[in-house]
């Protein structure tokens, strides 16, 4: 939860007459170490994308993909030229960042301000797990970043920095 409502996931509104809100649920996860001990316990908030209505929740749910053809020209001319490679970003709740541009609400999560707000929904701004559209709300957040960080498109969804 703090995670949602640190990134202003959603605006509690008044449910509208005859807009059915899509449900939701909590997942949860036990993350261990490698001794098999207990590191954590997660939980996430996903949505049920699967009772999304095309044209009225959603109109496109498409996010590129890079080709194989391109990550397998980019190692072959990385071991040619003996570079290093790092991941040097992993994105923590990276679809949470996802900018909706539909209208869409959501039930209320189990355990969530339900009895101060019965007939309220969750109007969401940002993209959730289970959305059909997230995928292509993040891609699109994080290509506006690469762009303003001035990186080129090199081969459809290749991005290239020159310092």
């Amino acid at each position: 939860m703090p995670a949602l409502i640190e990134n202003n996931t959603w605006s509690l509104v008044l449910r509208v007459e005859g807009k059915q809100p899509i449900g939701c649920k909590w997942i949860y996860k036990i993350k261990k170490n490698v001794d098999g001990s207990i590191a954590r316990y997660k939980a996430r908030i996903v949505v049920k994308g699967y009772t999304q209505k095309y044209g009225i929740d959603y109109e496109e749910t498409f996010s590129p993909v890079v080709k194989m053809t391109t990550i397998r020209v980019l190692l072959a001319l990385a071991v040619s030229k003996r570079w290093n490679l790092y991941q040097l970003v992993d994105v923590k709740n990276a679809f949470l960042n996802g900018e909706l541009e539909e209208e869409v609400s959501m039930d209320k999560p189990q355990g969530y301000m339900h009895q101060q707000y019965p007939n309220y929904v969750c109007k969401l701004k940002k993209a959730l797990y289970g959305l059909k559209q997230a995928p292509r709300a993040w891609n699109h957040k994080l290509v506006e970043y690469l762009m303003k960080c001035d990186f080129i498109v090199s081969d459809e969804h290749l991005y290239i920095y020159k310092a």
